[in-house]
């Protein structure tokens, strides 16, 4: 069976491959052969994929962990599911995928368009920085970076209950927060901006600061916005090197004039896939609550989509995120 899929042969290399599915033979007792309709890309981390700075992505490798899939086959122990259901899943940028229903393998409620679908992964790895905060009902809270994960957890942080300050460099994206029910939104330019959270926080600043653009200096930009016993919440994944004076850094949390800020990382495997009698919190769990939230129109999805492109158009997509990043976000693949 032939499978078309995306591959990054070299740094920023992009392909659309063919190949013979691999294993194309009968299906394991809890195995499924899915036709991809949609995956999703994810800019910050198939970006770094792309760049070859990426220990754990081997080239050429197939990039991609969030996809909305129509079961076309199954093995013989698999149960709740029938043909031609579809299913969110952490499927790659191909065609076709066998793959093992175990893990973050769920049906789709009715009524959820099937675009939306894999920006729930998108909405999981945002709902870790919710998870591990103390956000309560009444609270500030900035988020530095409105892309696709900063803004789930702009809304997801309203949802809580907080006042929400969204901060970032493109007044597009800033625009799309807006859209989405952002309370404040900030130009993340100019030195401005502690002025401007501490106007919209009558002085306190922020409860918690939910750092989700990954680039080191932007989170020690942001301690001074952080009111006392705050919280500085790492979303996104710390990369690049920075030359900085770790000891000022770090007597933030050390000492009261400074704040006592906690720093907390939300890396989305800190919790487990499934749930278990010690854990409360799972990524399953999440996912379930990320579709109640997309059923109800109560998490946004529609304005994060810029553009649904044909697999023959990732070149052009990949080029459009690393060169044109205000009109390039939420970018899906359609593949059927």
């Amino acid at each position: 069976m032939d499978n078309r899929k995306i591959t990054f042969t070299a740094p920023w290399q992009v392909e659309l491959s063919e190949e013979k599915l691999a294993d194309d033979g009968p299906l394991g007792r809890n195995e499924v052969l899915l036709k991809k309709h949609y995956t999703l890309i994810s800019p910050g981390t198939e970006l770094a994929c792309l760049s070859g700075n990426e220990s754990w992505f081997a080239m050429p490798g197939t990039p991609g962990y969030s996809a909305v899939s129509e079961i076309v086959r199954k093995g013989p122990d698999v149960e709740g599911f029938e043909l031609g259901d579809f299913v969110f899943h952490y499927g790659n940028h191909s065609a076709l995928e066998r793959t093992s229903v175990e893990g973050v393998f769920l049906k789709v409620p009715e009524g959820i368009s099937l675009p939306w679908v894999p920006f729930a992964r998108m909405a999981t790895v945002a709902f870790t920085a919710i998870r591990v905060s103390n956000i309560e009902l009444g609270d500030s809270v900035a988020v530095t970076g409105l892309g696709l994960i900063g803004n789930m957890a702009s809304q997801l942080a309203g949802l809580q209950g907080a006042k929400v300050i969204g901060v970032d460099l493109s007044g597009k994206r800033r625009e799309i927060a807006m859209l989405c029910g952002v309370n404040h939104v900030l130009d993340g330019t100019g030195d401005h901006l502690a002025n401007e959270v501490m106007g919209l926080t009558s002085g306190d600043g922020v409860s918690a600061l939910i750092e989700a653009t990954g680039v080191p200096q932007v989170a020690i930009n942001g301690l001074p916005w952080i009111g006392k016993f705050g919280e500085l919440i790492l979303l996104g994944s710390p990369r690049g090197a920075l030359d900085a004076n770790v000891t000022e850094v770090l007597n933030y949390s050390h000492l009261f004039d400074r704040g006592c800020i906690t720093f907390k990382g939300a890396h989305e495997w800190r919790y487990p896939v499934m749930p278990t009698p010690f854990n409360k919190h799972s990524l399953t769990r999440n996912s379930q609550v990320v579709f109640e939230l997309m059923g109800q129109r109560r998490l946004n999805i529609e304005p994060l989509i810029s553009h649904v492109l044909s697999p023959e158009d990732a070149p052009s997509a990949y080029e459009g995120l690393r060169f044109n990043k205000d009109n390039y976000q939420g970018i899906l693949f359609k593949w059927c």
